[in-house]
């Protein structure tokens, strides 16, 4: 594979996993370069649910999309609580957490990300800078 074509199939993975979350209407969605931090996935994305319930539809919407679209996922992790699920896609990681959670693990922090400004920024996802 080329690196322009890695870089395409990342920037698609990056856009149907955020229009996943906007479906379900997730907030604060944030995405995340990583690629120079660790050489274990290139993206990290960020967002959160308002309940059990809603965490669980957002994962899985995304991890439908994903495969739909012809992209591999690797596993998801959290279903059971719903208060902190992911998605493993390779080269994208997708958190979706309650708000007390995300604000308790800060992983935004950890990953030289900042969290969204906006309080409801569902609509355009926020990225930090390389």
């Amino acid at each position: 594979m080329t690196q322009q074509t890695a870089e395409t199939n990342l920037a698609q993975m990056v856009a149907i996993a955020v229009a996943a979350l906007e479906d379900i209407k997730a907030k604060d969605i944030l995405v995340l370069d990583t690629a120079k931090h660790t050489p274990l996935f290139s993206r990290m994305i960020i967002a959160s649910g308002d309940s059990t319930r809603q965490v669980k539809a957002l994962v899985n919407n995304v991890a439908v999309d994903l495969k739909a679209a012809g992209f591999d996922i690797l596993s998801t992790e959290g279903l059971e609580s719903g208060e902190w699920a992911l998605v493993d896609a390779g080269d994208v990681v997708i958190h979706v957490m309650q708000p007390a959670v995300r604000d308790y693990y800060d992983i935004e922090a950890l990953w030289g990300g900042e969290k969204p400004s906006s309080p409801n920024n569902a609509a355009k996802p926020w990225h930090a800078a390389d």
